[in-house]
This record gives C-alpha cells, sequence and structure tokens, in this order.
C-alpha cells in the first residue's frame, strides 16, 4: 500500500504548484495510484470542509493569496545567503507562503527584521512560492532625482534635467553601476552633504542615451512638471495603513465579485457581479452589484496623503511607467481588490429591466472578497467557448449573468443613443530594455463594453443618489459643440459626401447618423476623427451641466478613486450623505470645491499632454530606423505651414511641409480646410488618402518630417518652376481664392 502524504505535505505541494493542484496531479506527485487514490479523495474533502483549500471543477487552490504588492519582514540569510521573507499581513488560514527576495544589483542591502514594501511574483519553486522585488523599505523615502551622469576620478557627479533644481549629486564610485560619462540615470539620495558640500546619492537605474526610448517618460514626466515623489510624511502616512475590517461595514464576501481588467494593470479599483433579479416586480431583470475600492477609508480630508493626492489630480500613465495619484502601499495594495483578499468597498445595487432600464439602486459601504482577477481578453475567450483553467468554473454561475446583463443595458444604450465613436487605440509595446518592439492596435472586445457599461450605470447611480440627499459633489461635465466647430464639422462632411442635419437642437443621435453613413468606408476614419475634433473638453465641475457625449443629464466619477481625485470627493459625499463615517466630505472641502474642480482639470490636461508627447517620441524612435521607407495614411490637419498626416501602420502623426510641395505658391483657406496649389490647382484636403516617405524621425522631439508621393493615389502635377518668393503670388493667391471658392460652393452643393 502506498504511504498517503499528510495534510501538511498535501498543503505544502499545493502552494508550491498552484497550476498542478487537480487530484491527478497530486496523485502523481505522491505516487499515489489504484485504490489508494479514495483515500486521498477522503483527505483533500477534509481539507475543503475546513476551509483550508477550496475546489474548483477538478482542481483545489489556497482559500487566500498573497496580493501582487505587499508588506514583508525580511529574515535572516539562510546557509546559501539567499534572503527570505514572511508576509505580514497573510489572512488564509492554509500555510503561509515563502517568499524569496530577489535583490537588484542597484538595492540597498536588506538585514534582519528590516520591513520592505515589494512587488510579487507568483512561482513554482520547490523551496518558495512567490519572489519578491524589494519597491521600498517601510519608514524610509530616499530622495530621488533625475539627471546626466558625469564621470569624474572618484565616482562622478548627477547633474539634474529638473528645471526647478540646480543642486548637483556626488556620486561614490561603488554606487555608479557601471553608469558611464553622459548616460541618464536614475539615482536615490544614499547620504548626507559630504565633499564639496554635495548630498552622495546611489543609481538606481541606468537610462543610456537621453533620447533613447527608455528616457522618454521620464523625461516628460519633468519636463510638465508632474510630481513623481512622494514627501517623507505621505510615505510615513500610507506605512501607517493598516487593513481595514468589518466592524461597521455591510459583509460582502460571499459575493463572487469579480475583477476585470488590462493584463498590465497594477491596481484593480472596481468589481462587478451580475445576477438575476429574483423580484416578483422586475421577471427578467437583473441585479448588478458594482464595488469600489474604499480609498476614503485611508485617505483622511486634510491629510498628508490627502493633500499630496489633491495636487497630483490623477495617475498618470505611460508605455513603460506610472505615476500613481497614491503611494504604492495604498493603489497597489490595500486599495487595490486582489483575488481573494478582504479589501474594503464602496458597492452599489442596482436593479434593471429586461430593457436595461435602471429602477433602482443602493450603496453600501462593504468588506468584499474578490473571486477571481481576470483579463479582458480570457474573460472574452470563456464566454466564446475557449475557457481556461482559471475561467472554467466561472463561466456558468458568473460570467454568462454579466453577459446577459451587459446586453440588457444595450438596449437602453441603443435607446439612449451615446456619441458611439469608433476610434482604435495604439498599443506600444516595449522590450525589457525600453525599445519598442511594435505597434498595435488595441482590441475592442464585448468584455471591454460590458465593464463601460457598468462603470457608466454606477457612475450614473451616484450623482442621482447625491442629487437626491442633496449633498455637494464633483459632476463631470461635457458641453456640447460650439456653432463653429459644429460648422466645420459639417463641411468636412459635406465634402466626403456625406450630411449632417442642419437647423434642429443637435443630439448625439445626430451624430451618430452620421457616424453611420460613413460606418465601413474608407472615410470612416476621418468622419470619426473629425466628430471627436469637434466635442469640447470634459471637465470637473460643482455646477451640473449634463454630459453631452454620454447623452446623460446626471453624471460624476464614482469608480476610480485610485485613480482620480474627483472620485474620491464622490465617496466621501456618499460618506457624508449616508453618514457611514466622520470620513466623509468636509465643510472646507465643500467651500473650495470650484477651486478643486479647475485644479484637477488642469491636472488631468497636464497628464494627457505628457502621455500624448511620450507616445511621439516613442513612435518616432521607432520610425527611425525606416527613414526613407514609404507609408500610406490620410490628411488629418491642415495648417498654413502644410498638411498633417496620420500612418496608417502605427497612427503615428507626420508633417508635410509647405516647402516640399513644389514651387508653386499654395493658398491655405482655414474656412474650407484646403491648401490649394495657385499653377496646377492641386488640392490638399482633410480625409484624402496619401503615400508618403518618411524624411526624418527625431525621437527627441517626436516630430515625423513627410514627403508627399501620391494623393488619392495620383501621381503630383507637375507646377512651374517659378519660386514663391517672386513678386507673382499676390496674382497666384487671388487665383487660388477663386479656385478655393469654386470649390466651396461646390462642396455646398446638395447632394
Amino acid at each position: 500500500m502506498t504511504r498517503i502524504p499528510s495534510r501538511q505535505e498535501i498543503l505544502d505541494w499545493i502552494s508550491a504548484h498552484p497550476t498542478q493542484s487537480s487530484k491527478r496531479d497530486i496523485a502523481k506527485a505522491f505516487g499515489i495510484k489504484g485504490a489508494d487514490r479514495i483515500d486521498l479523495k477522503r483527505v483533500l474533502k477534509e481539507l475543503e470542509s475546513e476551509g483550508h483549500l477550496e475546489k474548483r471543477k477538478k482542481t483545489y487552490r489556497d482559500a487566500d493569496s498573497l496580493p501582487p504588492v505587499t508588506v514583508l519582514q525580511v529574515k535572516a540569510p539562510n546557509a546559501d545567503g539567499d534572503l527570505f521573507a514572511r508576509p505580514l499581513e497573510w489572512h488564509g488560514e492554509g500555510v503561509e507562503p515563502i517568499v524569496l527576495v530577489v535583490p537588484r544589483a542597484s538595492d540597498p542591502a536588506l538585514g534582519e527584521g528590516d520591513r520592505i514594501l515589494a512587488r510579487m511574483t507568483l512561482v513554482h519553486e520547490e523551496d518558495h512560492n512567490y519572489e519578491a522585488r524589494l519597491i521600498r523599505r517601510i519608514g524610509t523615502n530616499p530622495k530621488r532625482v533625475l539627471g546626466i551622469f558625469r564621470k569624474g576620478a572618484e565616482g562622478g557627479r548627477i547633474v539634474p534635467i529638473d528645471k526647478g533644481t540646480s543642486t548637483e549629486w556626488n556620486v561614490p564610485e561603488d554606487a555608479r553601476h557601471g553608469a558611464k560619462d553622459g548616460e541618464l540615470v536614475e539615482a536615490e539620495q544614499s547620504g548626507p552633504k559630504g565633499r564639496m558640500g554635495l548630498p552622495r546619492a546611489r543609481i538606481v537605474e541606468r537610462l543610456g542615451d537621453p533620447s533613447a526610448p527608455k528616457a522618454v517618460s521620464l523625461i516628460a514626466i519633468h519636463q510638465h512638471g508632474i510630481p513623481d515623489a512622494f514627501p517623507d510624511e505621505v510615505i510615513a502616512e500610507a506605512d501607517a495603513c493598516k487593513p481595514v475590517g468589518l466592524n461597521g461595514r455591510e459583509d460582502l464576501r460571499d459575493l463572487p465579485l469579480i475583477t476585470i481588467d488590462p493584463v498590465d494593470a497594477r491596481d484593480r479599483d472596481d468589481a462587478c457581479l451580475a445576477l438575476p433579479d429574483d423580484d416578483p416586480k422586475n421577471p427578467g431583470g437583473f441585479v448588478i452589484w458594482v464595488a469600489i475600492a474604499d480609498v476614503a477609508a485611508f485617505v483622511r480630508p486634510g491629510s498628508a496623503l490627502d493633500r499630496e493626492a489633491r495636487k497630483r489630480g490623477n495617475s498618470s500613465y505611460f508605455p513603460d511607467r506610472v505615476v500613481p495619484m497614491l503611494p504604492d502601499r495604498l493603489s497597489g495594495d490595500l486599495c487595490s481588490l486582489h483575488e481573494n483578499v478582504p479589501r474594503a468597498c464602496v458597492a452599489v445595487r442596482m436593479q434593471i429591466t429586461p430593457e436595461g432600464r435602471e429602477i433602482g439602486h443602493k450603496f453600501v459601504r462593504g468588506l468584499m472578497r474578490s473571486a477571481a482577477a481576470l483579463t479582458y481578453a480570457e474573460v472574452q475567450e470563456a464566454v466564446d467557448g475557449n475557457p481556461n483553467e482559471r475561467t472554467e468554473a466561472l463561466v456558468e454561475p458568473v460570467l454568462k449573468p454579466l453577459y446577459a446583463a451587459y446586453h440588457a443595458l444595450r438596449k437602453a444604450r441603443e435607446h439612449r443613443q451615446p456619441l458611439d465613436l469608433d476610434l482604435p487605440e495604439r498599443r506600444i509595446v516595449l522590450s525589457e530594455d525600453g525599445k519598442v518592439e511594435s505597434v498595435n492596435f488595441r482590441d475592442r472586445l464585448d468584455a471591454h463594453r460590458l465593464i463601460e457599461e457598468f462603470m457608466i450605470l454606477a457612475n450614473v447611480a451616484a450623482a442621482e443618489t447625491l442629487n437626491a440627499k442633496r449633498s455637494p459633489l464633483l459632476f463631470r461635465v461635457h458641453e456640447e459643440p460650439s456653432p463653429e466647430k459644429l460648422e466645420a464639422l459639417r463641411e468636412t462632411a459635406q465634402a466626403a459626401g456625406y450630411t449632417l442635419a442642419k437647423g434642429q437642437v443637435l443630439q448625439t443621435r445626430h451624430l451618430n447618423a452620421l457616424l453611420d453613413q460613413a460606418a465601413g468606408s474608407d472615410d470612416a476614419e476621418l468622419i470619426n476623427l473629425s466628430t471627436l475634433r469637434s466635442m469640447t473638453q470634459a471637465y470637473y465641475s460643482p455646477e451640473n451641466f449634463g454630459h453631452f457625449g454620454l447623452a446623460l443629464a446626471h453624471y460624476a466619477h464614482f469608480t476610480s478613486p485610485i485613480r482620480r481625485y474627483a472620485d474620491l470627493i464622490v465617496h466621501r459625499a456618499l460618506i457624508a450623505a449616508h453618514r457611514w463615517g466622520d470620513d466623509g466630505l468636509t465643510a472646507d472641502e465643500i467651500e473650495r470645491l470650484q477651486q478643486t474642480a479647475e485644479h484637477i482639470s488642469e491636472t488631468e490636461r497636464r497628464s494627457m499632454m505628457a502621455e500624448r508627447d511620450t507616445t511621439d517620441r516613442y513612435l518616432a524612435a521607432y520610425l527611425s530606423e525606416r527613414v526613407g521607407n514609404e507609408f500610406t495614411g490620410r490628411i488629418s490637419g491642415i495648417a498654413r505651414f502644410g498638411a498633417f498626416v496620420k500612418l496608417d501602420e502605427t497612427g503615428a502623426d507626420g508633417l508635410i511641409p509647405i516647402r516640399t510641395l513644389g514651387r508653386e505658391y499654395f493658398h491655405f483657406d482655414r474656412e474650407a480646410g484646403t491648401l490649394m496649389g495657385s499653377d496646377t490647382g492641386l488640392t490638399i484636403a482633410i480625409g484624402q488618402r496619401v503615400t508618403v516617405r518618411l524624411v526624418e524621425a527625431a525621437p527627441v522631439s517626436g516630430g515625423l518630417e513627410l514627403e508627399l508621393l501620391s494623393l488619392e493615389d495620383k501621381a503630383l502635377p507637375r507646377g512651374p518652376t517659378a519660386g514663391r518668393g517672386r513678386t507673382t503670388p499676390k496674382r497666384k493667391a487671388g487665383q487660388a481664392r477663386k479656385k478655393s471658392d469654386k470649390l466651396k460652393r461646390k462642396l455646398r452643393r446638395p447632394r
């Protein structure tokens, strides 16, 4: 008879091999065959009934797991010099996981007893279950600097690139970690002022050539003045935070709420669930739960954390890094709804009819435990009939009801007719050394749309609840287009052969009718881009002016308090309105709501500009190796100095300078959005298809210069040799204006 492993041995195996946890895998690991499997099955059932394991279809796994970011206490090095650590906030009832700390060359030395914040990776090794990378020591917050390294006799110095400081840093030889003269480096302070009165620093990352891709986002962060280092008092407050218990909260831990995020998500601030409504008054309807991380429980009004979060306004996202609104201890750990980890939340329970109409909602402050942390792609695959090991057991009880509720909401959306733009989103894929490997366009899956619809529903519920309770809040406002922008869109549409109704109160359904006319045609991207450009920019306001784009009368941001300060304000308003605690919206905050709205609207624009600049520079670096190549694209903008082209392959924007279009004079007509040649009559207008040659790509500025080769698949006509600098341009400009007027009359002719 084969020896049946002890309960502890089985738990140790499952912890070390979470992907090989079926009864068959366990039997194979311990050499159990034949009738002995009956005894193994009995032991597994005992462990399951006692709560040490949970069964998912045919596999067993720990009932709890460690979050991706957590606090560890370092143990003494073992005989081999390896550093292990124990998790200080292990909630599981099973065996505590074994964590190996994997140091980098630039990390400071760690000793026994050190408490660290670390990023965790689940592994399948014999002697440990997780590997940890140091984020920082708890209780320390070394100052960081980004600058150019200048080598010296005994190490070197760092010259900061930030315009706001001129203080250089001294780097000892043993702290430069191979940095070369002229390299862009990131360093942290390692000691007080020493020789020559300069603070000592240790280089933590070499970024290489300042114009190289790996340096791009950091430079943009500093150029746009985005705060990327947390003050000491902010870190101290974050480190002092502890997990929130059940006291005074509704227990939602038995609800199978799940998170659905991008594959590279660092924080998870929203979870959802849909169930058939058992209310006999709502046959065929659904109950939708949306649970959001309770950031207000940790970030109190007037605290150092609160002041810094308000200053930042929002998180900023770049292809290679995130500048968070909150420190990692909160954004990546205590406020992130990690799988199988109890987390504080503010949740809303909403009832919808089979047609997607919301008929009731209720907010609660609760404690939840995410049943699964899934990605958009694997959720879509599972519902399409290709589940993986993680999603197989969730398809029927969790995922299909989510999609059924989503399809009901789609009916309500079709009736409401929000603006339905179809613009692909770029995704820049970087290699480990920061170089652009590829530029793809993100898939738009029903899984994405599902989450969007659920979040919109929850945001509306928050705004309506606070309106009903007469509570001050911040609305998300999106006003309708100006008459001037609307007329420009109408002319672009007419030039392409489409119509946009005139002489009526504009509604989103009118714009959608225009988008539908162009759908599937070569002009689809042009009409979508032109419609987007006609829109006003959304902003935050304590006054409600509605949301034109979503076709909603009441709208507020509630669903992302980890990364948006506006959402934190709405959470505090809900807490105060429901009298859930003393951490709600204060009188002082209410008094300065207008200032806060203006400030965070500005920080949002700042982040958008930095993110756009970074994307442009990455694309320029990617294309710099393809100078001389030909590309297809579409005219996306017209200016006095040239024409802008959006390239099909990457979505990058480049400029055809007017000086390269030949020696004839080109008349710029702002109203018509055209450049017209005075002699050849060549007319360049938004939306035309072009073939161009890449002449120059400048990674430092993000600029692309293009040469026009063909327009609408036709070679360019040759103009006369007269230069634009002679005395003839005035006459030619007059001729061009006549031709332009004729073109406009033609464009305005009814079709």
